[in-house]
């Protein structure tokens, strides 16, 4: 972990930040920054964006308090700029949230950089869009590169930091320095791969949650509870290799390949045909419907957030080091 010096110093070089698009993940992200002390500055067509964010902010408040940040007066290092060159022309950073669309990005950054300080840190919060296909229309990408959150960035410590071909190191080691300081927890993909890491394992039992509910092996609510109950708890505090390093025995994973390796390559040769069809769409939402989505959001999200907030400084206390 970095000191406080260095936190210091990665929050004072990259004290202006030009925060593009503040749909949910921009606005967290903007109170993040603006709980650190930076100035922020959103650029934001759409309608009533204004309000928005200050409901937003209302809204994320209580959480940034129970982690220990500051919560009141954060629009003071606010402000609003519709127009995107006015917007990052003095930032130092540029957290980008819009659209998954890949023209739209290539000719954003191309506007961007037309008007960007040249030490200005370009990041993406793109969850699909690689940075090498991002910088297609830039002149000099080095400077550009993806730092994608895990949702809510104000909350949730993962970024996920992936360099595209043309992103310079220092600029990585820069992006990895600016994340620490804010209490997050980068990581660098060695490579650009679609939808990077989180997503993927996401993505991979999601696919599995909905075929157990397709073969009515369990209803949603059911799986859930499986899940919070068993590898939920688990791997919030041992990842899958870890903990299956552990179920080896002494001899760790090579125990553990030993004696369930080989079934576990035959399973992996079985993928069960998942069809996502309106059907199967519509079993999921009246389960769900019967089940938790009787309980309103803003209260399954006001749960959600203490009882996270609860274990990371559960976390913290345990890796001896503060939250987020």
């Amino acid at each position: 972990m970095p000191s406080s010096a260095d936190r210091a110093a990665a929050l004072n070089r990259y004290r202006n930040v030009c925060v593009i698009g503040a749909g949910v993940i921009g606005s967290s992200w903007a109170a993040l920054f603006l709980a650190h002390g930076l100035n922020v500055v959103i650029n934001d067509p759409q309608p009533g964006i204004e309000a928005t964010v200050k409901d937003a902010l209302i809204k994320i408040g209580p959480t940034l308090l129970k982690l220990g940040l500051p919560h009141e007066g954060l629009e003071r290092n606010l402000r609003f700029e519709p127009d995107l060159a006015r917007a990052v022309a003095g930032a130092d950073l540029v957290q980008e949230n819009g659209p998954e669309k890949p023209e739209w990005k290539q000719q954003l950054w191309a506007r961007i950089e037309a008007t960007v300080p040249k030490h200005a840190l370009l990041l993406s919060s793109s969850s699909a869009r690689p940075a090498t296909e991002q910088a297609k229309e830039m002149k000099d990408a080095s400077r550009l590169l993806i730092g994608h959150p895990f949702n809510p960035p104000h909350l949730i410590p993962l970024v996920e930091i992936v360099p595209g071909e043309r992103t310079d190191p220092e600029a990585t080691a820069d992006a990895v320095a600016f994340y620490e300081a804010l209490g997050k927890v980068p990581r660098v993909l060695k490579k650009e791969i679609q939808g990077f890491v989180a997503n993927r394992l996401q993505r991979a039992i999601m696919r599995e949650a909905c075929y157990l509910v397709q073969e009515g092996v369990v209803t949603v609510d059911e799986l859930d509870d499986v899940v919070t109950s068993s590898i939920g708890l688990r791997w919030a505090v041992n990842g899958p290799f870890s903990s299956f390093h552990m179920g080896g025995g002494p001899n760790g994973l090579e125990s553990f390949f030993q004696h369930l390796g080989k079934n576990m390559a035959a399973s992996f040769k079985v993928i069960p045909q998942v069809d996502l069809d309106e059907a199967l769409q519509r079993k999921i939402i009246d389960q769900a419907a019967a089940s938790f989505g009787k309980t309103p959001i803003p209260r399954m999200e006001r749960e959600r957030d203490d009882t996270q907030v609860a274990l990371l400084h559960v976390l913290a206390a345990r890796n001896g080091r503060n939250g987020t």
